[in-house]
């Protein structure tokens, strides 16, 4: 307890023991549920989630014609436009995107 120089001592078996026990153990799962979703999250963030107009279908079309983001970033307007449903406009914006920010990014 805040400002006592001796530990609360409770007896083993007690139900006050087995309730505190209960609380902490309910803590840290909650803990581990919570850091497990953010890491999860972040395994499947990706560059393109922040273009407008490359939504499931489109990220995953470009993901199946050219790869990684690494090897899209390596590739040209026009390899970028020649995927199904990927227009000439919205090739050049995801060009730029990929260009402007650097390495770093998902799949």
């Amino acid at each position: 307890m805040p400002d006592w120089d001796d530990p609360v001592v409770l007896p083993a078996g007690s139900e006050s023991l087995y309730l505190i026990k209960r609380v902490r153990d309910e803590a840290h799962r909650f803990a581990i549920t919570y850091h497990r979703e953010l890491r999860s999250k972040a395994m499947t963030v990706s560059v393109l989630d922040d273009i407008p107009g490359v939504g499931p279908t489109r990220r995953k079309a470009l993901v199946k014609t050219l790869g990684s983001v690494k090897r899209m970033r390596e590739a040209t307007v026009d390899d970028i436009a020649a995927v199904k449903g990927i227009s000439r406009d919205l090739a050049e914006e995801i060009f730029a995107v990929l260009h402007e920010s650097g390495t770093d990014g998902g799949s």
